[in-house]
Formats: C-alpha cells, sequence, structure tokens
C-alpha cells in the first residue's frame, strides 16, 4: 500500500524489517525445541539467539542470485551468526512453508490487534454519537424519499451495531489465521517430530494446525480478508450517510472543515466530503481482495505457489487499508457537524406528507375500509406534491368531498413527529450497553 494510506503502526507489521525479525523469531523457537529434545547441540542455540536479523537490502541481493527468499534469509541471517557454523542447525528438519505460514500467522494476528482496538475505538464513537442524538428529530428516507419521522441517533445506532458485529466477525477471523504449521515438505512430520510445533505454537500463543500439507489451506485467511472486507463496507456506509447528508440540497450533516481547508481549486465556496468519498474509494481496494485470496484455496495437491504472489499484495494492502479506514471513519464521526434546525426544516417541507401513514390507519380505525381511506389519502398526498399545498388542508377538502369527519384534534396529535419515535426507548437501552 502506498505510504499515504499507510499508518506507522500498521506499517511496521508488514515492513521488510518485522517480516525477517519474525522469520529469526520461529527458527530460534524451531531450534529451541529440537535442542530441548537433544536433536541438535545445545551450545548452538545461543549464538544463533544472539545473531540479528538480516537487513531487507541484504536478504534482496543475496536473491537475486538464489531466486528463493528464504534461502537468500538463511544465507543472510547466517553470516550473521558467530561462529557461523552454529547456523548449520537452523531450518532443521523445515521446508520453507513451514517458516512462511507461521511467521505469517503471527503477522496477521498483530495486524487483527491493531484492526480490532480500532474498531472498539469506532463503535464507541458511534455508540455515543447515537445516545447523543437519540432526540435529534429527522426524516427517515426510503428509497430517497421522505418517509416518516425518525431521530438520527436511530440511523447511528443500526451502524454502531453493525460496527460491532464486524468486529466481532474478526475476532472469530483471528482464530482462523491464527495457525502454526511445522510439519516438514508434505506435511507428514517425516523429519520434525509433532512436538516441535506444539512447542512453537505456545510459544507464540498460537494454536498448531488440525492438519496441513506443505501449506495452512487458505479459508482461514479468506475468512479473515472476508471479515476485513465487511468492515471496510460498513465504514462505506457510513460515509455514504455523510455524502448523502452533505448535499447542498440536504444539508442536514457535515464533515469537519478546519481552518485552513480548502474545499476548491476554483471554487472558494465548497466545502466537500473528501473524507467520506475517500472511505467510499478505499473500501473498494480492501473488497477486491476476497476473490484473488480465496483462489488460493484450490492448490495443487500438497503444493503450488500460486497462492504465494497474490498474498504479498493482498494482504498487507488489505490490512493496511482497513486501519486506515477504521482510523478515518472513528474522527469522521467523532467531528461531525449535525444540523438539527435543517433537519427539522428538511421534515416540514413535504408540508405533512410524511404523517400519510398514520392518517391511513386513523381512518381505517374509524370505519372506513383500508381500500377507501388510501384512496382518500393518497388523493390529498398527490395534489400536495403537485401543488404544495399543505398536506392537512388538502386531506381537509377531499374528506368533506367524500362525506368523511376527520377529528382535527386527533389528527393535531398524529401529526405530531415525536410520536413516530416513542418505542426506541429500548433500543437505545441495548445501544448505550454496546462495548
Amino acid at each position: 500500500m502506498i505510504e499515504r494510506y499507510t499508518l506507522p503502526e500498521m506499517g511496521r507489521v508488514w515492513s521488510d524489517q518485522h517480516k525477517y525479525e519474525l522469520w529469526c523469531r520461529v527458527e530460534t523457537l524451531v531450534l529451541e525445541a529440537h535442542a530441548a529434545a537433544g536433536r541438535v547441540p545445545a551450545e548452538v542455540v545461543e549464538p544463533v539467539r544472539n545473531a540479528p536479523p538480516p537487513t531487507p537490502e541484504r536478504v534482496a541481493e543475496i536473491e537475486e542470485t538464489t531466486q528463493h527468499d528464504v534461502i537468500a534469509f538463511l544465507t543472510a541471517w547466517a553470516d550473521n551468526t558467530s561462529p557461523r557454523s552454529a547456523a548449520a542447525y537452523v531450518h532443521h528438519g523445515m521446508t520453507s512453508s513451514d517458516l512462511l505460514d507461521t511467521a505469517l500467522a503471527v503477522q496477521l494476528t498483530d495486524a487483527t490487534d491493531v484492526l480490532l482496538a480500532k474498531a472498539d475505538r469506532l463503535v464507541a464513537a458511534l455508540r455515543d454519537h447515537g445516545l447523543a442524538n437519540r432526540d435529534t428529530i429527522k426524516v427517515g428516507r426510503t428509497h430517497g424519499v421522505h418517509a416518516e419521522p425518525d431521530v438520527w441517533g436511530h440511523r447511528v445506532a443500526d451502524l454502531a451495531f453493525a460496527m460491532a458485529r464486524s468486529r466481532d466477525r474478526l475476532r472469530a477471523a483471528r482464530s482462523a489465521v491464527g495457525v502454526v504449521a511445522i510439519s516438514g515438505a508434505v506435511g507428514t512430520y517425516s523429519l520434525i517430530d509433532p512436538s516441535v510445533e506444539l512447542a512453537v505454537a505456545e510459544a507464540l500463543g498460537l494454536r498448531p494446525a488440525d492438519a496441513s500439507t506443505q501449506v495452512v489451506l487458505r479459508d482461514g485467511i479468506s475468512e479473515w480478508v472476508s471479515a476485513l472486507a465487511i468492515i471496510a463496507t460498513v465504514c462505506e456506509a457510513i460515509a455514504l450517510e455523510v455524502r448523502h447528508g452533505q448535499r447542498t440540497e440536504v444539508r442536514e450533516l457535515s464533515e469537519a472543515f478546519g481552518s485552513g481547508q480548502k474545499g476548491s481549486s476554483a471554487m472558494p465556496h465548497k466545502k466537500n466530503p473528501i473524507r467520506s468519498e475517500r472511505i467510499a474509494g478505499l473500501a473498494r481496494v480492501v473488497r477486491a481482495a476476497i476473490v484473488p485470496v480465496m483462489e488460493g484455496i484450490p492448490l495443487w495437491h500438497e503444493r503450488d505457489i500460486s497462492h504465494s504472489s497474490t498474498e504479498r499484495v493482498f494482504l498487507p494492502d488489505a490490512a493496511i487499508t482497513t486501519d486506515y479506514l477504521l482510523d478515518l471513519t472513528a474522527g469522521l464521526v467523532e467531528n461531525l457537524v449535525v444540523d438539527v434546525e435543517r433537519m427539522r426544516l428538511n421534515l416540514e417541507s413535504t408540508g405533512g406528507l410524511i404523517y400519510t401513514s398514520s392518517v391511513l390507519l386513523e381512518l381505517v380505525e374509524g370505519g372506513l375500509s383500508r381500500e377507501d381511506a388510501y384512496a382518500l389519502v393518497q388523493g390529498a398526498a398527490m395534489e400536495t406534491w403537485n401543488s404544495g399545498t399543505p398536506f392537512r388542508e388538502t386531506l381537509r377538502a377531499r374528506a368533506k368531498d367524500s362525506g368523511v369527519t376527520l377529528d382535527e384534534a386527533r389528527l393535531d396529535e398524529i401529526c405530531r413527529p415525536e410520536r413516530y419515535v416513542t418505542n426506541l426507548g429500548p433500543l437505545f437501552d441495548r445501544l448505550a450497553a454496546l462495548t
């Protein structure tokens, strides 16, 4: 991922230097397990443990000749080992994927922990914003058209619970990728005892693979990427709400606009939802990882490397982009500007059409058939749409023409927006309990 969207902590997880540090750690744990079992000389452990990880530049230089990254790493690390002869026992009984998949499991779980912390922040931001706006009356929209009165906190609560569920999916996916496989060339433990795999897994806080060939089957990694894609898409749903709310014709929501910020190089009046649009664009990047990574599940027999190049690109990019999205979306919510007065004006802008559902039921409960009541209310509503005459006036005229008596006091009650949201108390209780 380009530097523009890479935050330091997640960038460190996926850096080449950190990768080689993890490779050294895994190889050292294997060597220690061998030495504890008496399979290699105990005196080689300390020199290997003390050998500094090779630099990415040195590994790349050797790989130009070997055309094999693990061999290049082992050679470069051996060059840093004193005495160098101790390095002869490194990678003992292992195959490359034992190292690669185990170190990748550590990277994936470390990346997940960074993401979970930021997801917690976003869930909290949504929860608090929703609770703060539990009484902020707005119009609800279906198909983009005014429907019934609602409160802004209700919409935010829906997004808060969605993000909490998405976070919990990622937490479950952490277990799916936290898998150690150190089982040899085709996974039969032919040259390495299963106890080594168990020891390494315990030391890393992970679990041994249920089964592996030369690699761990990629269903767990596919689950993890899918969890990231859902998180990214919920972030996009939040951003889309802001983008719609910031349109000039709506103007109910807006992103924070800092001192000295510029909206357009040509039009000085512009205040654009640039953060929300960036979120929408980057969510596509994360979703794009699902299919290429999932196609790494079917490999030839015990292993091929068609998954390898794909994962080198998509796993870091998906993690880094999701990390950036969570950070950006949390900041968006924490600093979101809500125009309460504009929400009320928009709610009243259709002259009372948002109350047709309650009026319909009131007429049915007063004795009209549903068909007759619907026809009366729809006729009055269409006249309001076309003429701009307030709905109560067109309704009154249509009712008079149809010989229907209206209870004006009752209509005053049902044409009150607060009446529509009185049953949302339990929802906000659940939101307040969300962690």
